[in-house]
């Protein structure tokens, strides 16, 4: 078996997948895009399609050491974005190859069901109370929520009192038996992030996200030591190399990203890291199906697994939905906050090919906000 023709469609709201065909017709689907870069990383994918194209496509983790390490320049999130999709799409010509789902082949599944959260407030953070309401009405037993808009390099008073009170509305929400993550999103510096950190302990957020900055993971052991709350961090973190450092700094939580970190080859990687470290998996995903149907194989294998980000209804999905391009949304049902195991080949879920190919027609150009403070310089997105 050889893989024959690799393909990609950029597809609203702001995806890529990628198409991978045997020649004797197994197709394999990845997920490899950079939201807002997605042109860049479609370049990417056609250079790296180059190798692959007559090799043999079960040659998962050689395929992996050429794409990521063959080209002499390494990492990056363009490039790691590219050999996620197409990782993922090889693992799941694999499974459906073999007949068993992915996770069958990461060693088999250590629970039945994968805990999940909702998305609420959006990217400055409003009408929690009733968006909260509405998950908790789904059956959702966490939600997450940024913390701020937009924030001065050292908060101000009502800046700081802003943050609990939208948290302190959300635990009144949620109530004590359910959970509320927050994400900080880079937008604090060290400083403002320890005094927030302090203030919120109180409300027990399941977790802060990114408190500072990727290229500030220098300041993270100083932020851990001094942090009354779980920190975690690592959806702009690319590998195991760029996951070490702050595991050691002593994060709670590792969030990489399915379709940046290199796929199912580097995430299951960076899972087993991550235990070494006593930290627990969270993967980063606001993105399409392909990417979340691979974070929940890996979820299923993986035993320091904590929760699975996902979409639906995210404040970023208007033209499309997490279910918009699936011919079965069962995979996607959740109960009780929950995504259950299913035993489908693969990724476990079938994309409907003639709306990928319609929706590619039209195409999306998805850009990220630029963000300024009242003075007119560059703010934190």
């Amino acid at each position: 078996m050889k893989i024959d023709r690799i393909e990609t469609f950029l597809v609203p709201p702001r995806w890529l997948f990628c198409r991978v065909e045997t020649d004797d017709g197994v197709v394999g689907w990845g997920e490899p895009v950079v939201e807002g870069r997605a042109e860049v990383v479609r370049a990417a994918v056609d250079v790296l399609a180059e190798y692959l194209v007559g090799q043999d496509p079960l040659r998962i983790q050689d395929h992996w050491q050429v794409l990521t390490k063959g080209g002499f320049y390494r990492g990056g999130p363009v490039l790691s974005s590219a050999v996620a999709g197409l990782d993922q799409a090889l693992w799941d010509i694999a499974g459906k190859t073999y007949g068993a789902p992915v996770h069958a082949l990461l060693g088999g599944p250590v629970r039945d069901r994968v805990r999940v959260y909702a998305w609420v407030g959006g990217d400055e953070p409003a009408q929690l109370t009733e968006q909260i309401a509405a998950q908790v009405e789904a059956g959702f037993t966490a939600v997450k929520m940024n913390a701020a808009g937009a924030t001065s390099p050292l908060a101000t008073a009502a800046e700081t009192a802003a943050v609990v009170a939208r948290v302190s509305a959300a635990r009144d929400a949620l109530g004590p038996e359910r959970d509320v993550a927050v994400d900080f999103h880079g937008r604090f510096t060290a400083a403002s992030a320890r005094r927030v950190l302090a203030e919120l302990a109180p409300l027990h957020p399941l977790f802060v996200e990114e408190p500072v900055l990727p290229e500030q993971g220098h300041l993270l052991p100083g932020l851990v030591s001094a942090s009354p709350v779980p920190l975690a961090t690592g959806e702009r973190l690319y590998s195991r190399a760029e996951f070490l450092p702050v595991l050691a700094a002593g994060i709670a939580v590792a969030q990489p990203d399915l379709s940046h970190a290199g796929g199912i080859s580097e995430v299951h990687r960076i899972a087993s890291l991550a235990e070494t470290y006593g930290a627990q998996l969270a993967p980063h995903c606001p993105l399409g199906p392909i990417s979340l149907a691979a974070g929940l194989q890996v979820a299923f294998a993986t035993p320091n697994f904590l929760i699975q980000e996902q979409s639906r209804g995210i404040h970023y999905n208007k033209e499309a939905d997490l279910l918009s391009y699936l011919v079965d949304p069962e995979p996607f049902r959740f109960v009780d906050g929950h995504a259950h195991r299913g035993d489908a080949p693969g990724l476990g879920i079938t994309l409907d090919e003639s709306a990928v190919r319609a929706a590619d027609r039209t195409g999306h150009r998805w850009r990220n906000p630029v963000w300024r403070h009242a003075d007119g310089s560059f703010a934190e997105w």
